[in-house]
């Protein structure tokens, strides 16, 4: 992965991550300069299989505007290029109760592509949340006395 261009910071917040796979993203010609601009905000996205077929939405991608007439809606569906093989294992773990596909992260590949990190993930209670805090907290607090050890 290189040329990261987005990531969505709430999906690793409310959701815990249990299983990654890489999606191509099928854009039109403006939308590829807006996300080169880094114009996108994936905080709200989320992906659903719908007829074989796996779409994003709530994605928004800023009209680019040098692209004038030529611009799309900028919180259109947009469709999800996998194998017909990874749809399949996709909708099977998500026929499990509590489970969604959500995006992390929208990046270009070495190629020039854009593709987007789509996550299988389970939604975190509020008891998590606090046990991210705590961990967080005793983490920081090891590094201080290390840092302070070591000087």
């Amino acid at each position: 992965m290189s040329d990261s261009v987005a990531t969505n910071k709430r999906a690793f917040r409310d959701y815990t991550v249990l299983e990654t796979v890489e999606a191509g993203i099928e854009l039109k010609g403006s939308e590829v300069k807006s996300l080169r601009a880094g114009k996108i905000n994936l905080a709200e996205s989320f992906a659903r299989i719908e007829e074989g077929q796996v779409f994003l939405y709530n994605t928004h991608i800023s009209p680019y505007a040098q692209a004038s007439y030529l611009n799309v809606d900028p919180t259109r569906s947009r469709r999800l290029l996998l194998h017909k093989k990874q749809i399949r294992k996709l909708d099977m773990e998500l026929s499990q109760k509590g489970l969604t596909l959500v995006p992390l992260k929208m990046y270009f590949n070495d190629k020039g592509f854009a593709k987007l990190l789509l996550a299988i993930c389970k939604g975190k209670r509020s008891y998590d949340h606090r046990e991210d805090v705590k961990r967080r907290e005793v983490d920081r607090k090891i590094r201080q006395t290390m840092k302070d050890r070591n000087r």
